[in-house]
């Protein structure tokens, strides 16, 4: 009876897709990851990048792509500062039970998926199954928010993301950002293809942002006497991996919602299960074709790879898995449409590199947050 019902489950997600699938072969083991190998930021075919000095960061008003030095130390802004006032963190949970648009789905563990035969850019997993979920959100609120006044906010993935509150704590006290709050939610766990992180972060849709909009946002307002803005240029998302391509997505596909990104080592890579006809390479198409196939959206971004990220880390051989060359893609493309972006390509860095984020994140939300008023009687 589990496994009929898990087989009608996975039809259901993926009517309309290759009738071939049917045919594909059970989902396999997931092989070991390779070392991916490091990339030189002068490869050819890379951006043309400026190399700042071991150490630095890239200025905050200025667009384009930078190179940091392999040295990563902590900004100071990272660390609790003696006389800055500090926000307070709540803390809440959901449940799967609760959503009715992520009633949860989870892959069987030891369990990963295969290529379908008939196409490298699609992989067929029959492991995955309705699964409940208990999801954590962590809403940060500063010490200088007049509560019951409307506020500016950031929507972090894969939270709760201590990192980003002691950032705020020191930017928002030395006025380099906008008194805001923050609201950092986990994933429905698992990963990849198959999982209910992978469902809300990969797929090319509107989808996450609404469940955000709907089920999040009121509780945060409701618990917690806030009032979050509903003006898209005092809105951000962030995230790391999946979380950093779900972050883009939920601006592309809700412009009208959010207007500022801020990625590292965006998932900008063949993800995407299941299949989609119109975004049949998942968020590949960003660059390959969505980008730069419409008019410029009033976005502004700011991402991060580093020089030994991801490349082809699952069974599919469709080359597109290398994050370095996707990021990088996302740089020329996000050029040639005119977007105000900053792109940095860090030495000596793994995915979503934690000594990365603990030098950058500072100067990644003053940029991101640029032209916003930072000063709320303003």
């Amino acid at each position: 009876m589990f496994r009929l019902l898990s087989i009608a489950f996975l039809i259901s997600l993926t009517a309309g897709s290759n009738p071939a699938m049917a045919q594909a072969p059970a989902a396999a083991a997931r092989p070991p990851r390779p070392t991916p190998p490091t990339r030189d930021p002068h490869t050819p075919g890379y951006v043309t990048a400026k190399a700042l000095p071991d150490g630095a960061n890239a200025p905050v008003k200025e667009d384009g792509n930078f190179i940091l030095g392999p040295t990563h130390n902590p900004a100071p802004e990272m660390a609790v500062q003696e006389g800055v006032p500090q926000g307070t963190v709540y803390n809440f949970t959901m449940e799967s039970a609760d959503s009715k648009i992520y009633p949860g789905i989870a892959r069987e563990p030891n369990t990963y998926g295969a290529a379908d035969p008939t196409d490298p850019a699609k992989i067929v997993v029959t492991t995955s199954h309705p699964a409940p979920y208990t999801r954590r959100v962590a809403v940060y609120v500063p010490k200088q928010y007049v509560p019951g006044t409307v506020a500016p906010f950031i929507v972090g993935a894969d939270g709760p993301d201590p990192a980003l509150f002691a950032a705020l704590n020191n930017l928002i006290a030395q006025h380099r950002v906008p008194v805001m709050i923050a609201i950092s939610i986990s994933n429905g766990s698992g990963d990849a293809q198959g999982s209910e992180r992978g469902l809300e972060y990969d797929t090319m849709s509107g989808l996450y942002a609404e469940f955000v909009e709907k089920e999040v946002l009121p509780l945060v307002e409701k618990q917690y006497n806030v009032k979050l803005t509903k003006d898209p240029e005092g809105r951000a998302t962030m995230g790391g991996s999946s979380g950093g391509s779900c972050a883009l997505i939920m601006a592309w596909y809700h412009p009208e919602l959010y207007h500022r990104v801020l990625t590292y080592s965006g998932t900008y890579v063949n993800q995407q299960w299941p299949s989609n006809p119109e975004t049949p390479h998942g968020a590949w198409e960003f660059h390959e074709h969505l980008i730069p196939n419409t008019p410029a959206r009033p976005i502004r971004i700011w991402m991060e790879v580093g020089d030994r990220d991801n490349f082809n880390a699952n069974v599919m051989r469709d080359n597109m898995h290398d994050w370095v060359v996707a990021n990088e893609n996302m740089a020329k493309v996000l050029a040639a449409k005119g977007y105000h972006y900053q792109f940095v390509f860090a030495r000596n860095a793994g995915h979503t590199d934690r000594t990365v984020k603990q030098q950058t994140l500072p100067e990644a939300l003053e940029y991101v947050w640029q032209g916003y008023p930072k000063d709320p009687r303003r």
